[in-house]
C-alpha cells in the first residue's frame, strides 16, 4: 500500500513539473489560493516537504519553537533558491525522493494534491490530480488530522462523491466531486460553492 502511495507521488510531482516547466515570470509571482504565498513559494513549500527527512524535519520544528508557520517559513526557504528556475530545479531534484514529514506518504500526496490546484485555479492552467491519487488523499483527509484538520472538520457529517465510488460517515450529507471535497477539507472555502446537501452550511460555520 505504502509503495502504491508512492507511485502517486511520482505521478503527481511528474505531472505539476510538466505544468511548471512552461510558466512564464509573471506566473511564477502568482498569488495562490494559499493567499499568502505565490506560485514560486508553494512550489518550494511542496519541494521541502518531500526532501525533509524526520529528524530534519523535527529539528526544524523545535528550532521554529513549535510554531507551525515559522517552521513552514524556514523549509520554505531553504529550497525557494535565487530564481524562479531554481525553484524549478530544486522541485526537479525532489520528483523520485521517497522522503516525507514524519514518514507519511499520504501526508505529502495530499500536499501535491492540494497545492497542486493552489497553483492551477488561480493562473488558469489545465492540471487535474489522477482519480486514484484524489482517491487515497480523500481516505488519508477523513482519517487523520495531518497538515491539516480535515478529520475533525467533517466529524458528524456524510461525505458522498458523485464521480467515484466514496462514501465517508454519517449525518447531515455533503455531495460533490472528490476533488471538491477533498479541497474544502484542506480549508479551501471556494469549492464548499460547487457542494450540495444539508452538510455545506455546517462545513460552511466550521471553515468560518
Amino acid at each position: 500500500m505504502q509503495s502504491r502511495i508512492w507511485e502517486l507521488v511520482s505521478s503527481e510531482r511528474t505531472q505539476l513539473l510538466g505544468v511548471l516547466e512552461n510558466f512564464t515570470e509573471d506566473q511564477w509571482h502568482m498569488r495562490t489560493l494559499s493567499e499568502q504565498w505565490q506560485v514560486r513559494d508553494v512550489v518550494a513549500h511542496l519541494t521541502s516537504a518531500g526532501s525533509t527527512g524526520v529528524v530534519a524535519w523535527l529539528v526544524n520544528m523545535f528550532g521554529s519553537a513549535l510554531n507551525v508557520d515559522r517552521h513552514n517559513q524556514r523549509l520554505l526557504e531553504k529550497y525557494l533558491g535565487d530564481n524562479d528556475q531554481m525553484t524549478l530545479e530544486n522541485f526537479r531534484h525532489s520528483q523520485n525522493l521517497r522522503i516525507a514529514p514524519l514518514n507519511s506518504a499520504g501526508a505529502l500526496l495530499g500536499e501535491l494534491v492540494v497545492h497542486g490546484q493552489d497553483i492551477a485555479v488561480p493562473c488558469a492552467v489545465e492540471y487535474k490530480p489522477s482519480a486514484d491519487a484524489v482517491m487515497e488523499v480523500a481516505k488519508f483527509f477523513v482519517t487523520k488530522d495531518f497538515a491539516v484538520n480535515s478529520k475533525k472538520l467533517v466529524k458528524g457529517l456524510k461525505l458522498s462523491s458523485n464521480d467515484q465510488p466514496f462514501v465517508h460517515g454519517y449525518g447531515p450529507e455533503i455531495r460533490g466531486q472528490l476533488l471538491d471535497l477533498v479541497m474544502v477539507m484542506a480549508g479551501r472555502k471556494d469549492n464548499l460553492a460547487k457542494l450540495k446537501g444539508a452538510g455545506t452550511e455546517i462545513l460552511a460555520a466550521r471553515l468560518g
